[in-house]
C-alpha cells in the first residue's frame, strides 16, 4: 500500500460516531490475551476520548480514508486521560483497522496531526502507551520522548 492509495483528511461532523470504532481498536491487547467486549468503550475512563467530540476548541481529528472507507483515525483533545500532563497540552489517541496496520498510515496520521497542532499554536502534545505496544517505536520516530512511566505505561511528549 502506497501513501497515494489513501487520503488523510479532517473528520466530518457527521462521522463522529466512527470514533467509537477507533477507540475500541486503540485498546492494546497483548499477545495471548482475549480482547475485551466492545462495551468496554462505555467505561468513563475511555469515554473521555470521544464523548461530545468536536464540541471543544481543542478537539481535532484526522482520518485515513481508503476508497470510501475510513481505515484509521488520530484525534486529540485536552482531557484528563492517562497521558494528561497539563491543561494546555492535547493528548493523542490513534488507531487503524487491523488489516491496515504496518503500512505507514499511522506514521503519516501522526505527522499530519503534529503539523496541524503546530500550525494551531500548541507547544507540545502528549500520549500514554503501554510499554509492550509495538507503536512505541513509531511514536519515537515521529518525535515523542518518554517523560515519565509507571509499571505498565510510558508517558510521552512531543515538543512541537
Amino acid at each position: 500500500m502506497k501513501q497515494n492509495d489513501y487520503l488523510i483528511r479532517e473528520l466530518k461532523a457527521d462521522e463522529e460516531g466512527e470514533l467509537d470504532t477507533f477507540l475500541y481498536e486503540a485498546i492494546f491487547i497483548p499477545e495471548g490475551v482475549e480482547a475485551p467486549p466492545r462495551s468496554i468503550i462505555e467505561d468513563p475512563a475511555l469515554r473521555v476520548y470521544t464523548e461530545n467530540f468536536g464540541k471543544k476548541k481543542d478537539d481535532h481529528c484526522l482520518v485515513a480514508q481508503f476508497g470510501d472507507k475510513i481505515v484509521g483515525a488520530v484525534w486529540v483533545r485536552i482531557m484528563s486521560d492517562y497521558g494528561h500532563i497539563d491543561d494546555d497540552t492535547p493528548s493523542f489517541a490513534i488507531s487503524l483497522l487491523k488489516e491496515y496496520r504496518g503500512h505507514g498510515i499511522g506514521t503519516e496520521l501522526m505527522r499530519s496531526m503534529l503539523g496541524l497542532l503546530k500550525k494551531e499554536g500548541y507547544k507540545k502534545a502528549s500520549l500514554a502507551v503501554q510499554k509492550a505496544n509495538y507503536a512505541v517505536k513509531m511514536y519515537e520516530k515521529v518525535g515523542f520522548k518518554t517523560v515519565d512511566e509507571n509499571d505498565e505505561e510510558y508517558i510521552m511528549v512531543c515538543i512541537l
